[in-house]
Order: structure tokens, then C-alpha cells, then sequence
């Protein structure tokens, strides 16, 4: 059977080096440890490399940065250590959870118990309100936070009542962000949660993940292909050929205002 790889020989554009505030501790203990992820995708005949012999560590309450071009791995990684895909061959860990090895019911009690996701395109109900899609999530959780706390800490407390329609893309993704935070998840995945916004608003996107992630120590992994993001983060690990490229470790890190799109 032909492999075909979807990867090209490149690298990601080069990380900004402005740095303003201090970094999370590097020794934090691994919330995810993932070791040698292989992950192929059949179609017909063909098989579709996606990710080959990634391993890596993410500490708890990391803030991290997964940059890279468009192919280069980085949803299929989030995928999987998000328990919406599983690896073809290695192992990945979520504290004490195998989710390399468990069944359908296994992560899919996973996801619900431990996993935000937040994606680029807001994915909300528009029949209902601010606070009726935010709502929603409270049903699967075990010990949900009050859900007007969750509109609150996205900054839109005054919009609760308003329905999708009548906010702004940016509003709409703060939405997104207060659903998936709302369950208290340990973990929160985004990808490409700026794709669709423009640089003003994307920046007050990334400021509320960066508040979730400082204030409540909700571990944070951004996937984007915009290298300006990087500088907000604790670590930035470069994806490329569905490989790690290689990792740096900011010393102090950039505020969302500050980042030079």
C-alpha cells in the first residue's frame, strides 16, 4: 500500500523575543505525556501520514503554543490529546488516564469531565441566549461553576440575554470560551481560536484564555499558524512534517495587548 505524506520540509515562521511577564515554573508536573504518536489516516489505498514519533510533556497550568503551517500535525495532536482521536501506534496520558488504550465511553467520559474546547468557528445555538448556550454544558458536568461567574469572566455579563445574532464574531468566541470553561475543565484545547477575527478582537479573545489559564490554573494548548500568539505563552513547541521541530521556553512572556500581529 503507497504512504503518501502530506508534509513538506519546512519550518514555522520565527518567534517573537519580547518579553514582559514571568513564566510559568518549568518543573510543574506533566499533565499530559505523550511518547512516540504516530498517527495514519487511510483513504483507499492511500495512507495519509499525520503525525510521526512525537512525544512530549505538558506540565499543569502550562500555557502552551503549538505553531505551525497549515498540515504540519498540529490539529491531529490536539485531537488526541484532546480524546477526540486516538493515536495509531504510541501512548498518551492524562494524569493516571490511558487514552491511548480506552474505549469510546472512556473518552468520551473523559472529554466531558476534564476538556474545554474551544475551535475557530463559535458552533453556538442561535434559538438561544448568551446564557442558554453557556447553560447547555452544565447538564454533562459534575460540578459546574455558576454559570453567570463563567459569562462574567469572559467580560460579557452585560450581553447574558442576547442571542447569537446580535454580537460581534469576537463576542461570539468569549461565548464559546465561557461554554467550554463553565464545566471547571482541568483543560482547555483551542484551535485557531483567533482564525476567524481580526487583530483588535482577536487580541480580546486571547486576553480571556490568558485569564483563565493564570486565574483559575486551567492548562491552556493554543493551536495557530500565526507566530505573533507565541509570545504570550510559557512554552512554544514547533510542529513541521507532522514532527516537533524543537521547543522554546519564553522567560517572561507577553500580555495579549502587547503581541506584534
Amino acid at each position: 500500500m503507497p504512504v503518501l505524506d502530506v508534509h513538506q520540509s519546512r519550518r514555522g515562521p520565527p518567534q517573537h523575543n519580547r518579553r514582559v511577564s514571568p513564566a510559568a515554573a518549568p518543573d510543574a508536573p506533566a499533565i499530559f505525556v505523550a511518547r512516540h504518536l504516530r498517527k495514519v489516516y487511510r483513504a483507499g489505498e492511500v495512507e495519509v501520514v499525520a503525525l510521526r514519533d512525537v512525544s512530549l510533556e505538558v506540565g499543569r497550568g502550562e500555557f502552551i503554543v503549538l505553531l505551525g503551517p497549515s498540515g504540519s500535525g498540529k490539529s491531529t495532536l490536539l485531537n488526541i490529546l484532546g480524546g477526540l482521536d486516538v493515536p495509531t501506534s504510541g501512548e498518551v496520558r492524562f494524569a493516571d488516564h490511558d487514552l491511548s488504550a480506552a474505549s469510546e465511553a472512556e473518552l468520551t467520559r473523559y472529554r466531558r469531565e476534564h476538556v474545554g474546547f474551544v475551535f475557530q468557528f463559535y458552533n453556538l445555538i442561535p434559538s438561544l441566549t448568551v446564557r442558554e448556550n453557556v447553560a447547555l454544558v452544565t447538564d454533562i458536568a459534575r460540578a459546574p461553576m455558576d454559570i453567570d461567574e463563567a459569562i462574567g469572566l469572559v467580560g460579557l455579563a452585560p450581553r447574558r440575554d442576547h442571542f447569537p445574532a446580535q454580537l460581534s464574531g469576537g463576542e461570539q468566541q468569549r461565548v464559546a470560551i465561557a461554554r467550554a470553561i463553565v464545566k471547571r475543565p482541568e483543560v482547555l484545547l483551542c484551535d485557531e481560536p483567533t482564525g476567524a477575527l481580526d487583530v483588535a478582537t482577536g487580541r480580546l479573545v486571547l486576553e480571556v484564555i490568558e485569564r483563565i489559564n493564570r486565574e483559575l490554573g486551567t492548562t491552556a494548548v493554543v493551536i495557530t499558524h500565526n507566530a505573533a500568539i507565541a509570545g504570550m505563552a510559557d512554552r512554544v513547541i514547533h510542529l513541521g512534517d507532522g514532527a516537533i521541530q524543537r521547543e522554546e521556553r519564553n522567560a517572561r512572556k507577553l500580555t495579549p495587548a502587547e503581541l506584534a500581529w
